[in-house]
């Protein structure tokens, strides 16, 4: 009996990192959903560099754009093949400040949303529940989704994502909500 109690809950122990993974990701179309019936009630913001939204595209229902990450123009990455990209210093006091302009507190849910989901997206949600916030989530695949794993458009980003959900996206970005420093 001792052993089976044990087994059931190392299995359960084992299973609890999945279980907050997927508690912290939500799809595209769930956010869609969620900003359509409760947006006055949550904070969605997209977490890229504004130069990046430029060239990739926008969607007007986020709420406004607060980059965790800044590329960084003067310095260049050869082995990676793509500028360096820093901490946006203020990001922290600025999703402070989308969430008191809407009335919302801490405790309020917040969506981030990154190209691709998993460079930014995820990081910038786990860095937010780090310090204090306590209901983040992030959109899986980002805007612009993950690459195909096969097939003549292989590596290209097909896969989910705002734009391939056939979300309401454009190239036309609202200056009210690009983030300027």
């Amino acid at each position: 009996m001792k052993t089976l109690i044990l087994s059931l809950l190392s299995l359960y122990l084992i299973s609890l990192p999945a279980q907050a993974e997927e508690a912290l990701s939500v799809t595209a179309q769930q956010a869609h959903s969620m900003v359509q019936e409760q947006g006055s009630e949550l904070l969605f913001i997209d977490v890229r560099d504004p130069v990046e939204i430029m060239f990739i595209g926008f969607t007007d229902a986020v709420d406004r754009n607060i980059p965790f990450k800044l590329a960084d123009r003067s310095r260049f990455l050869e082995d990676k093949g793509r500028f360096a990209m820093d901490m946006n210093k203020d990001f922290v006091a600025d999703v402070e400040t989308a969430l008191a302009e809407k009335g919302l507190s801490k405790d309020s849910l917040i969506i981030t949303m990154c190209r691709s989901g998993s460079t930014r997206g995820k990081p910038s949600a786990e860095y937010l529940l780090e310090r204090g916030f306590t209901n983040v989530k992030y959109i899986d695949h980002g805007f612009q989704g993950g690459g195909a794993k096969e097939g003549k458009k292989k590596g290209m980003r097909i896969v989910s994502g705002w734009q391939n959900e056939g979300l309401p996206w454009s190239m036309n970005l609202d200056p009210e909500k690009i983030y300027r420093p």
